[in-house]
């Protein structure tokens, strides 16, 4: 078995002839999701499936640069149970912090009972995405913004929350979900509109489809100009 890093705090792990992308466990002897967990040289790591997780796919995928790192300030958008948000949380570590932002009341239950109460260096929030201004005085300024909201207007809506939470020069990592947007335009055209959007305040860093991971997704990588 060998250890490898991909990005500050990611990790790949070579076992049997196989790849598993893990993040060293902040909580260990905790899974949040079921997920495999592999002790290396002391060091507990949680594998982190690129099935289950837009950011994991796109490191599969090629992604060049991770752009959230140990100690930085996120906002999360779609939070949902956490599955993906655990894995940040072990990257920004306890000198880090998210606010894990969801609309659905039992989806940021489930990431409350099962991750932000064993994780000190996370805070849910029941909130609107597009309404920034309904949750701005629970959020600090942030690094970076991950989005996962399936939402028509995504772009806006990250546009519209970079302009209240994200630093200049702070990052944008985020995933497009075209059927959520329109069934009727190939999932390409969908993209390059969206990325039309968010192109007037945000320098687009990478572009990836998250085939076969996930099916009609991309995962857009950007950094703050405004």
């Amino acid at each position: 078995m060998t250890l490898d890093s991909i990005f500050p705090g990611v990790y790949n792990i070579r076992e049997n002839g196989s790849d598993i992308i893990a993040t060293l466990n902040l909580t260990p002897g905790r899974q949040v999701y079921n997920e495999k967990l592999v002790t290396i040289n002391g060091s507990e790591y949680r594998a982190w499936t690129p099935y289950r997780s837009k950011l994991s796919a796109a490191i599969k995928n090629g992604l060049k640069t991770l752009q959230v790192n140990q100690g930085d300030l996120v906002l999360y958008l779609g939070v949902a149970s956490g599955t993906t948000c655990s894995h940040i949380s072990d990257i920004v570590g306890n000198t880090g912090h998210i606010w894990g932002l969801d609309f659905a009341f039992r989806s940021l239950r489930d990431f409350i009972n099962n991750v932000a109460r064993y994780r000190g260096n996370l805070s849910p929030i029941l909130g609107d995405a597009r309404r920034p201004e309904t949750y701005a005085d629970k959020v600090l300024g942030v690094d970076a913004i991950y989005m996962d909201v399936a939402q028509p207007n995504q772009a806006d809506i990250a546009v519209k929350n970079a302009a209240h939470f994200l630093k200049p020069g702070g990052h944008l990592l985020m995933a497009l979900k075209s059927r959520s947007i329109d069934v009727t335009v190939s999932p390409r055209k969908i993209y390059e509109e969206q990325i039309d959007i968010l192109r007037p305040v945000f320098e687009i860093n990478e572009i990836l489809e998250l085939n076969p991971y996930e099916k009609d997704h991309a995962f857009v990588t950007a950094t703050y100009q405004g």
